[in-house]
């Protein structure tokens, strides 16, 4: 008979992690009472043991790498948090109208200022695009700068990749669902001249995104996606899916087509997994993103089936790895400042179970994006298909 250190062990092993081992990606146990936490909690025991500071890993994201890439996460399909999750997310609908704004709550209102630290300098809360430019002579050329510059030119050439997909042109009307702090449609008004609304849930978003766009032709609102009215010329949506639901997802395509104009567009940018998921990862439920799920493609496909035609699927899910770790560098340089209000003042500066959480979740997503366990796709739909055919932009 093994014991609990022994059965995770031989988990382990798989994927070439040793307990208390000498690379930067092994875990280093500091209470033995993990084991049979994780094997009877599975990953939600995982990642509060984590923030428990029961163990660590130098590495933490290429810990995750390697465990997810070894299929690890299989292991623990049946302890009692996946069981539960799955069971509401079986029999509830987690994103009625009225649960729609417990995320905006729970997540994009703990405070502007770790977003503000930790974001470029536009704030944008999504994947950004890290491909490479091209010199006179179209030769491919290295980006430059430090983690920041980096992560502030890969999230303006995302916000133009987005506009250039939708031909947008000026004084055209966008709707962006799910709008975050306002950097989609600035962009759009300052370089293409476009108008627009922007929805979201989270109040803080909305009174920073006010005081963003001030003095331009857009409008903020606090507002669900079901109870937009209006007519557009091309439609957006990045990093919002997610929240969605698999059981509303027809009634969120119905209401993008019945506000979007015949000739327009619909940018639809998400986080997506290969296979339908049976329900979201207990501790992601917990401490990050509640009521949320990752999207499969013929989920996507299914709800939009009669009313969307697609005209370009891209995925750039790599590039979701390198802004996570940029965000991470620059949390993690911020932490000190940002300590006074997220820590406990009796807990020391790196043991704050704040930053632990935090580190957790972005530094487990990077390795996920690495491992690609997680695509990050950009759907462009039409209507009635776009006439002598899309051309696309990448």
């Amino acid at each position: 008979m093994f014991s609990a250190k022994e059965k995770i062990q031989r988990l382990l092993d798989k994927a070439g992690v040793t307990i208390n081992g000498p690379h930067d990606f092994d875990i280093q146990v500091h209470n033995e009472k993990l084991y049979g936490r994780v094997l009877l909690g599975g990953s939600l025991a995982l990642g509060e043991s984590y923030i428990d500071g029961w163990w660590d890993a130098k590495n933490l994201d290429q810990f995750f790498h390697n465990i997810l890439s070894a299929g690890l996460s299989e292991e623990f399909k049946l302890t009692w948090p996946t069981l539960l999750t799955f069971l509401k997310t079986y029999l509830f609908n987690l994103e009625t109208p009225s649960r729609s704004f417990e995320v905006g709550q729970k997540h994009y209102d703990i405070g502007n200022d770790v977003y503000e630290a930790m974001l470029d300098k536009r704030l944008v809360y999504t994947c950004g695009y890290w491909a490479p430019s091209t010199d006179s002579t179209g030769s491919l050329q290295a980006s430059s700068g430090q983690a920041e510059r980096n992560l502030d030119e890969a999230q303006e050439a995302k916000l133009d990749l987005v506009c250039r997909k939708i031909g947008l042109k000026k004084s055209d009307r966008v709707l962006d669902i799910g709008c975050g702090w306002g950097s989609f449609l600035k962009f759009a008004s300052e370089t293409y001249g476009a108008k627009g609304t922007g929805v979201t849930v989270s109040k803080n978003q909305v009174a920073l995104a006010k005081e963003v766009c001030q003095g331009l032709p857009i409008e903020i609102l606090l507002q669900d996606y079901r109870d937009v009215k209006g007519s557009f010329d091309h439609i957006v949506s990045l990093g919002m899916f997610e929240h969605v639901g698999v059981k509303n997802y027809r009634t969120y395509m119905q209401k993008a087509h019945d506000l979007l104009k015949d000739g327009g567009l619909f940018l639809l940018h998400t986080i997506g997994v290969s296979q339908p998921l049976e329900f979201v990862d207990p501790w992601v439920e917990k401490y990050i993103f509640p009521n949320s799920i990752l999207p499969a493609p013929v989920e996507v496909s299914k709800a939009m089936e009669g009313l969307f035609t697609i005209e370009d699927w891209h995925n750039f899910g790599a590039d979701y790895d390198k802004t996570l770790m940029a965000w991470f560098e620059n949390f993690d340089a911020a932490w000190p400042q940002l300590s006074a209000k997220y820590s406990d003042p009796s807990i020391p500066l790196r043991a704050s179970k704040f930053y632990r959480m935090w580190k957790y979740y972005l530094l487990s997503f990077a390795g996920s994006f690495r491992a690609r366990n997680l695509q990050l796709w950009q759907i462009v739909l039409s209507k009635r298909g776009v006439p002598g055919g899309y051309k696309s932009v990448r």
